[in-house]
């Protein structure tokens, strides 16, 4: 297939032909905007990971009883926290603006003192979190840190990186594929992937809500590791990446200062509005950046 979709965070009980159904219809409508043939059902195909998160061995069928004592690790809490902050200064932002797309109004910055907060950081991160539009629409506080673990469980689980990689390679074709297309979590997927795989013939990359940029807790945990402040260029010719000035998981907008050099390898960064669904992946696909870029790969 010439175009392969790589699915974010929070997709566990889902499937492969349902992602489809969802990115498919949402991509044609870009590209009709700017005036390109649609994607056939032929030419598109969905990578998907999500079960290898389920929990094994329980009778549930949905996301894990997590609490705030489920945030282990040093790397969790300061990701959780980056997260809380990028909500709180968009809400900010909104006290004044008075948008009723943007940011809910009412989220306390870290800092926040008062006699009854949480003492706890990561029961007040969450908390405030909870509050936020994107985070409020994803689920309960279990669905955010169930999200927030995947992320770490990718970056620092051998065994998970592994499982996840081998999807992409039994989706991508070395010789077919030409366009990857990627979304939050999927961003780290899929550059990974690409790292790993120089002889692949895909062309370009395009990344939708990517937190690739954050320094110390994404950027810097890459596999390969960034050296002098660069992360490793792909062996692909383009690589545009699209964010929402709103998207909190995409706390760096522009990833162009931290990967390639030169004017061939160099990245297209380019902002979007998807209203209060900033990190929405259909919304960021019926975008005609989105739109233009995939038309450009495959005409490369």
């Amino acid at each position: 297939m010439k175009v392969v979709g790589i699915h974010g965070m929070a997709q566990d009980f889902l499937g492969s032909p349902q992602l489809e159904n969802a990115w498919l219809p949402a991509l044609q409508g870009s590209l009709e905007l700017i005036e390109q043939p649609r994607l056939t059902q032929s030419e598109f195909g969905m990578v998907f990971y999500g079960d290898l998160f389920r929990p094994s061995g329980t009778r549930s069928a949905g996301v894990p009883k997590l609490t705030a004592r489920d945030v282990e690790t040093e790397w969790e809490e300061a990701l959780l926290v980056e997260w809380w902050r990028a909500a709180a200064e968009l809400s900010i932002a909104n006290r004044s603006a008075g948008d009723p797309l943007g940011e809910d109004p009412s989220i306390q910055e870290p800092e926040f003192q008062s006699r009854g907060q949480t003492p706890e950081i990561v029961q007040r991160a969450l908390k405030q979190l909870c509050k936020s539009r994107f985070f409020r629409n994803l689920g309960p506080e279990k669905t955010l840190i169930f999200a927030l673990k995947q992320v770490g469980l990718f970056l620092h689980d051998s065994d998970t990186k592994k499982a996840v990689l081998e999807r992409v390679e039994a989706k991508v074709s070395p010789t077919e594929t030409k366009v990857v297309i990627a979304h939050s979590l999927g961003s780290v997927v899929a550059y990974e992937a690409l790292c790993a795989h120089p002889e692949w013939n895909v062309q370009t990359l395009v990344t939708l809500g990517s937190p690739l940029g954050i320094p110390h807790l994404i950027f810097d945990k890459l596999t390969p590791r960034p050296e002098n402040r660069k992360g490793a260029w792909p062996n692909i010719k383009q690589w545009f990446n699209i964010a929402d000035s709103g998207d909190i998981v995409a706390l760096q907008k522009s990833l162009a200062p931290y990967f390639g050099d030169g004017d061939d390898r160099k990245i297209v960064d380019r902002l979007v509005y998807n209203g209060w669904e900033s990190h929405s992946v259909e919304r960021y696909l019926t975008a005609k950046e989105t739109g233009a870029a995939v038309a450009t790969g495959l005409i490369v």
